[in-house]
């Protein structure tokens, strides 16, 4: 590829009316702290701990939205989830299987005739198992090459390689979507959500996992949290996660906070100062069989439908 290509597939924009509200009443929030057109694929993967950088971020007055600004585009996205290699992500699979169960068996209180269940940003396909195991019917899309792969060889899944924005796929066909940290990773959130909306079935029901900006872990951990990494291009509150789903044609059904559960090995690892204490492999082997349950109350659970009203 040429400089002027590479240049051009890793366009940036600056955009004027929040994405979350459309409301234009916007201010500096941030200001990027990393080379943004230096970025790789290392940098967005799922299991990165690059905490504390963040692009340049605007706040909406509006609806309390903070989102990038510039904001890549679609492509310079694309481009880097494609070669997303994440091996880590799978070694946490035990402790992922938690989270989904309990996501799992919140949805189906509020569709319990189950169906064809649709997973935005599937990974490995962890969640997509664990759904098919529970009588769901599930399909999903995922931009990692590998992670498609490795969902292919792990568990027998076939999942749609690409972005979920332009896929085609049936409307009014699924009776569950999953979006778990998904929007904040995209440029253009509301594409995504009005793509939920169009392939749920009337009835269906949508799940969000995304992180709080306003929770008081945020606030406690400032510039360092753990939330603030080059990988989100947004953050919610929930005033902004009810505009954009209202101006997406869906409604709140329920609100939770979304609970973690990884090894006391990945935690480690996450600390710079405490990682010597799985450097010794019977050490990490030891810590690894360690569920250690993050209540942290700094990401949104949400569900909701479509508004028939």
């Amino acid at each position: 590829m040429t400089e002027t290509g590479k240049d051009k597939e890793r366009s940036i924009e600056r955009i004027e009316a929040c994405p979350a509200c459309g409301g234009r009443s916007l201010s500096a929030f941030k200001k990027a702290n990393f080379e943004v057109r230096d970025i790789s694929p290392e940098d967005v993967k799922i299991t990165d701990k690059a905490y504390g950088k963040v692009w340049d971020l605007d706040r909406c007055a509006d609806c309390t939205h903070v989102f990038a600004n510039p904001r890549p585009s679609p492509r310079f996205i694309q481009s880097l989830y494609g070669d997303i290699i994440d091996p880590v992500y799978q070694d946490e699979a035990e402790g992922r299987q938690k989270n989904f169960e309990r996501i799992l068996e919140r949805m189906e209180r509020l569709q319990p005739a189950k169906g064809p269940l649709f997973d935005v940003g599937a990974a490995t396909g962890i969640l997509m198992n664990m759904a098919r195991e529970r009588g769901w019917e599930p399909e999903g899309v995922e931009p990692s090459s590998w992670a498609v792969e490795a969902a292919r060889d792990r568990y027998d899944l076939q999942i749609r390689s690409g972005d979920f924005e332009t896929a085609e796929l049936p409307k009014n066909r699924y009776a569950a979507v999953t979006m778990v940290d998904f929007i904040e990773h995209v440029p253009v959130p509301m594409a995504a959500l009005v793509k939920a909306g169009e392939i749920l079935r009337r009835d269906g029901v949508l799940c969000i996992v995304t992180p709080d900006i306003h929770s008081l872990a945020a606030r406690m951990a400032g510039s360092r949290w753990w939330h603030y990494r080059p990988a989100h291009l947004a953050y919610f509150t929930h005033r902004s996660l009810q505009a954009i789903l209202g101006r997406a044609g869906l409604k709140i059904l329920k609100t939770r906070r979304y609970a973690w559960t990884f090894s006391a090995h990945y935690l480690l690892t996450r600390i710079s100062f405490m990682g010597f204490l799985v450097k010794n492999p019977r050490w990490a082997s030891f810590f690894s069989r360690i569920p250690i349950k993050l209540t942290l109350g700094d990401s949104f659970e949400i569900y909701a439908g479509k508004n028939t009203s």
